[in-house]
């Protein structure tokens, strides 16, 4: 249970075990109301119950799974505050190309263009900026290509490019 909320194989594993132990205690309950009072239409409003249960709680993991398939950026970082502290690192004029996306269900990699003219302590730049995007957001893998020049001179620079 305590890390079903971080990583979603085992919040995959998670819901199969409780969806499990669900389904066999709603039959023995079933089961037991039938025996009881005869009533036999317990059995398959109970299925529907349970596959009702069942969709309702794969949602979720269905939604994440293909967000992941997809390399879309993980819920709970959001790319505009990224940007936003990346502009803000000392001696940034311009942030583009910005790709944030999950490589796993607990690593996340982002790449971007950074422009910075007076380019002094690059090695201490980079790695002050991966350590920051580590501790802030939750991004570990961090790939960098710091440009002394114009953003206006990359390619990648205006924001319909991806």
């Amino acid at each position: 249970m305590r890390g079903r909320h971080d990583d979603l194989n085992i919040r995959g594993a998670f819901l199969h075990m409780a969806g499990d132990a669900g389904v066999s205690l709603a039959v023995v309950l079933g089961a037991i109301v039938m025996v009881f009072t005869g009533f036999m239409w317990i059995d398959p409003a109970l299925s529907l119950l349970i596959v009702g249960v069942i969709v309702l709680g794969t949602w979720g993991l269905l939604r994440d799974s293909v967000d992941l398939a997809l390399d879309a950026v993980p819920g709970g970082i959001d790319p505009g505050a990224v940007r936003a502290w990346l502009a803000g690192l000392p001696g940034v004029t311009s942030v583009h190309d910005l790709h944030i996306w999950a490589m796993s269900t607990t690593e996340t990699a982002l790449t971007a263009h950074v422009t910075r003219p007076a380019n002094h302590d690059v090695d201490g730049f980079l790695h002050s900026a991966g350590e920051g995007l580590a501790k802030r957001f939750g991004i570990g893998h961090v790939t960098l290509q710091v440009e002394t020049g114009d953003a206006v001179h990359c390619r990648l620079a205006p924001d319909e490019v991806v």
